[in-house]
């Protein structure tokens, strides 16, 4: 295989992974909008309530500054996730990027080199 084609192949490499990527940092994020909702409506519960909290399958009855405990710790871990996917995301672009240059270098106008639909 030539050193071309296997520029080709990791930039399809790259770009699918890209997409997957965005895919699932889209759902972290909807989840860190989903705890951010969920925090607020825990701050104004009374704290005489029991509210249920799911960990893993499984439900609990909390009071709310104990369930507003173990959001906030679950909250971090979502955070955590966010950065190293937007991490990854960033690595891919930079690969892309340095790969499209090379090979738009070499093929001009001859190559595609289309990202993934997200980016359109």
């Amino acid at each position: 295989m030539s050193l071309d084609q296997q520029r080709i192949n990791t930039f399809s490499k790259y770009n699918s992974r890209l997409g997957d990527l965005q895919d699932e940092l889209k759902v972290r994020q909807q989840d860190k909008e989903y705890y951010d909702d969920l925090e607020m409506e825990l701050e104004l519960a009374d704290e005489d309530d029991q509210v249920l909290y799911k960990q893993g399958e499984a439900f609990f009855h909390l009071k709310p500054k104990a369930a507003l405990k173990s959001l906030k710790t679950d909250r971090k871990a979502i955070e955590r996730d966010i950065r190293s996917l937007e991490k990854r995301v960033e690595e891919c672009e930079t690969g892309m990027n340095d790969l499209k240059v090379q090979l738009k270098a070499k093929f001009g106008n001859q190559i595609n080199l289309d990202l993934n639909p997200e980016e359109d």
